[in-house]
């Protein structure tokens, strides 16, 4: 294939034109899952995704996109550990209940109350629950049987009010620990709370 373009002559090689497509097109978090994804530490994945979401969602402020991104690139960038990850947001014309947001993976719950499971522990206490096996939790709301473990962080805006919760769950038990809610926390802490 050639291409004149005033005194310059370009020449591609075609094979090598389809690869580069085919890289953009899979995006940097696809791009780094094809690199030795084990030389990476969960703190440098978090670093990375966070450095993606925050240039994504420079100078967006519709809260439904910026969930969105966020739903979608943890999702991608941790794809054998995170099963279900989304959002339930509080429902401003029930003031107790959560309701689906954005989210990445299977069917979600569609509402929650407050108190009820782990995402409505952590709406009613506003603190991050970390639930190692969900089998042995009592109260655990089953949306899919498949889910072996769950993180979720309330998320709050700008003046300290409550407006979701962050949920991922894992088909593995014990999936999350400390790394995992110090990194959420403060991905949405700058995404949200700014």
């Amino acid at each position: 294939m050639v291409f004149k373009r005033a005194k310059y002559r370009l020449v591609f090689h075609a094979p090598l034109v389809l690869q580069l497509a085919q890289l953009l097109v899979m995006g940097p978090t696809t791009m780094r899952r094809l690199q030795d994804e084990k030389s990476m530490t969960k703190t440098d994945i978090y670093s990375e995704v966070k450095g993606q979401i925050l240039a994504v969602l420079e100078g967006e402020n519709n809260v439904t996109a910026k969930m969105a991104t966020v739903s979608c690139l943890l999702s991608q960038a941790f794809p054998n550990r995170f099963y279900w990850t989304g959002f339930y947001v509080v429902d401003p014309l029930k003031p107790d209940e959560l309701v689906v947001g954005p989210y990445q993976g299977t069917l979600g719950c569609l509402r929650i109350a407050y108190g009820r499971g782990v995402c409505g522990a952590a709406a009613s206490t506003m603190k991050t629950q970390i639930v190692e096996d969900v089998h042995a939790l009592e109260n655990h709301i089953a949306c899919d049987s498949a889910s072996a473990s769950e993180i979720v962080v309330p998320v709050v805006d700008a003046t300290g009010k409550l407006i979701a919760v962050f949920d991922v769950d894992s088909t593995e038990k014990s999936a999350f620990d400390a790394t995992d809610q110090t990194c959420l926390e403060e991905i949405l802490t700058l995404v949200f709370a700014q």
